[in-house]
């Protein structure tokens, strides 16, 4: 049990060489960044079924990444790294990552964790909870209850997530549904309008927000997601 895709976050240039070689030979997509930054600047970082993360990194610590995934994502994260200060373990578990193994570690260890996390995560997998959409107040509602306001973008863009029923959403449809072409809404314009409603989603409830990218294609609202 194995995922599809992995990023592999560690600054350790030989180290993860030869990892991402090995990983690539069990079938897995591997994307390497070594630092934090580069990681986050990535088209589509939390589209990923697998995390890798080394702690002691350039920039963004490994800690604080780890908080900024779980904000976006529930895949598997498997901790690597040399650091072993008394409190180590306790920060990166409650900072959301699944496992800890400590450097010097052999490769097929790391594949034994993955195989762990993944299996583990299947027999957890319980049926998502409902968000729903409820038209006459332009909200959205979380499954604990909580309520976002939404503009008239982001009841375009939800509306279209509804319509989708699980789906993945391409960009172009998000952006026709928004009333844009292609020439007059970029990329980098459809990024920030759903960068701003995750955020204003995130604020409102610490539920994991489903709305998740898709390298190069578009979004995904990977929830049960029911309009009133």
């Amino acid at each position: 049990m194995l995922p599809h895709t992995l990023a592999l976050i560690d600054d350790d240039l030989e180290y993860t060489e030869f990892l991402s070689q090995h990983l690539r030979e069990q079938g897995i997509q591997v994307d390497v960044f070594n630092n934090g930054h580069d990681f986050l600047a990535h088209a589509s970082p939390y589209s990923y079924d697998f995390y890798v993360v080394d702690l002691m990194l350039p920039g963004i610590d490994g800690v604080e990444l780890i908080k900024i995934l779980r904000l976006r994502s529930d895949a598997g994260v498997l901790v690597v790294s040399g650091r072993v200060a008394p409190d180590v373990f306790k920060s990166v578990i409650t900072a959301g990552a699944d496992m800890y193994l400590t450097k010097p570690v052999q490769f097929e260890q790391v594949v034994i964790g993955i195989q762990a996390v993944q299996r583990r995560a299947g027999k957890d997998n319980a049926k998502p909870a409902e968000w729903k959409l409820d038209r006459p107040a332009r909200q959205l509602v979380a499954p604990d209850g909580a309520r976002v306001d939404l503009s008239e973008i982001d009841l375009a863009l939800v509306e279209c997530f509804v319509q989708a029923d699980g789906e993945v959403v391409s960009r172009e449809l998000l952006c026709q549904h928004l009333g844009k072409s292609d020439e007059h809404y970029d990329a980098g314009s459809l990024n920030a309008t759903i960068y701003r409603l995750r955020r204003r989603i995130e604020r409102a409830t610490p539920i994991l927000v489903p709305l998740q990218s898709k390298s190069r294609v578009g979004y995904v609202f990977r929830a049960p997601l029911k309009a009133a």
